[in-house]
């Protein structure tokens, strides 16, 4: 009979559309864990984790990284661009830090194609407002079986190979898309693609070499360590309505972002998985295009309250994120797609002063209320929300946010209070961890006051 294993095993989601501040709760419960594991996405990915008073911005290494004692894991559902993991490296040893880190062999490589057909896309028609990383034609190249994986990248041959099969029909659809390939001539390379063939496979050997020592089979490690008792964070990318089939399609990211693809992104089976903590920013926000229920206005009111106060700009991009209110309706979806355990409540001090609350606990289309997330775009973007209003609350000074850490919520405003406990009720899911600020010690952690 196989072994139980005891120690446990967390899945970390995004319960909105990302930015919900999942590098901040990775980093808190990574400090006792003994592996962290990114599960899907890339480098369009970004999360800041502020530690000791020093921020560090991650864009594709695990929030676990700057914790010198945890293994840190790339699992096979994460698309990896060599150059930028090995750049995030050198930044991080620089500031002194070195962390333990384990890439798949498996995961899927984003190739230099990738970047320019990504590119080009968006330029031609609008696109979905990507980070034009190359994400989503590395994951179509995967799903179609054709991508080159990392562990390609450790032998020259089979790269070379994979790539001459490959190019051809990515340079006639970056053609179509009216793109270019800096430094070359597209029609010619169309006509003789071997130059560009052996451009790549010697740029492409060479970071191979470079990221060779951490390769490995994160399967056999991850199950090692499951073996061994260790316990286990999974940490996803983006948010619940980015996942490929869970959110607002067409509008949404390549990958599972949700709690089953942290178990399909790692080789980790759902029967090991102890908790699934869900990231719910204390109101809601989201990147790019798509429809946005409870959107407001970022030039002026409770709009520009959140964009300033919260300091709403994308890690990785530096666009300006789109704000509003909470949504009820989301969360109770993304409570039921990902089966979460327990809530971490994030940036609840940016509502300080924003005035009346509202709070989105229905949605009326076409003249009918609802709270079932529309299955469709255009008809999300027909909904209007139905509030409900709450009382707001003033700024919360750091003696108060030093006091609600040490003895929880009863520290805080009674308004503020009301408000995490209505959100907990809402979705019948115990809100464990709030947030006050940035840092660790910013954190009411209610696991440890109960």
């Amino acid at each position: 009979m196989a072994k139980p294993f005891d120690m446990p095993v967390t899945v970390i989601v995004g319960a909105q559309w990302g930015d919900e501040g999942k590098g901040k709760v990775t980093d808190f419960l990574a400090e006792d864990a003994d592996v962290v594991a990114r599960y899907q996405g890339g480098n369009n990915a970004g999360h800041t984790v502020v530690a000791n008073g020093v921020e560090h911005k991650l864009h594709l290494l695990p929030s676990g990284s700057i914790h010198e004692n945890v293994k840190n894991v790339i699992g096979n559902g994460v698309v990896v661009d060599p150059a930028v993991l090995l750049d995030e490296l050198k930044k991080l040893h620089s500031k002194g830090i070195r962390p333990k880190l384990f890439v798949s062999d498996r995961a899927a490589v984003i190739l230099p194609i990738h970047k320019l057909l990504d590119g080009a896309y968006e330029d031609k028609t609008g696109g979905f407002g990507t980070t034009r990383r190359g994400i989503g034609p590395t994951y179509a190249d995967k799903i179609a079986r054709t991508g080159v994986r990392v562990g390609d990248l450790l032998n020259a041959a089979a790269l070379r190979e994979r790539l001459a099969a490959t190019l051809p029909e990515k340079l006639a659809l970056l053609q179509h898309r009216g793109g270019k390939v800096p430094g070359h001539d597209l029609a010619k390379l169309m006509a003789d693609p071997t130059p560009y063939v052996d451009e790549l496979t010697k740029e492409l050997s060479g970071l191979g070499e470079a990221v060779a020592p951490m390769v490995t089979d994160t399967v056999a490690l991850l199950h090692e360590s499951l073996e061994a008792n260790e316990s286990i964070v999974l940490e996803g990318a983006q948010g619940t309505f980015l996942d490929i089939d869970h959110g607002t399609y067409p509008f949404v990211t390549s990958s599972s972002t949700t709690a089953g693809g942290a178990c399909t992104g790692t080789g980790v089976p759902p029967t090991v998985v102890d908790s699934v903590y869900g990231i719910v920013k204390a109101y809601t926000t989201r990147v790019g295009s798509g429809p946005f229920v409870t959107e407001l206005p970022h030039e002026h009111g409770p709009g520009k309250h959140l964009t300033e106060v919260g300091h709403e700009f994308g890690t990785t991009t530096g666009r300006r994120r789109r704000v509003g209110w909470l949504d009820l309706v989301l969360l109770k979806r993304a409570v039921q797609v990902n089966g979460m355990t327990s809530i971490a409540l994030t940036k609840l001090d940016v509502l300080a002063g924003v005035g009346e609350l509202q709070v989105c606990v229905a949605y009326e289309v076409d003249g009918s209320q609802t709270t079932r997330l529309p299955g469709n775009a255009a008809t999300m973007a027909r909904a209007n929300p139905v509030y409900e209003a709450m009382p707001g609350f003033e700024a919360i000074n750091k003696a108060t946010v030093a006091k609600a850490a040490r003895e929880g919520l009863a520290a805080l405003p009674a308004e503020a209070r009301r408000y995490v406990e209505f959100i907990e009720d809402a979705l019948d899911v115990p809100v464990e961890l709030v947030g006050l600020g940035p840092g660790r010690e910013q954190t009411i952690d209610r696991r440890m006051l109960s």
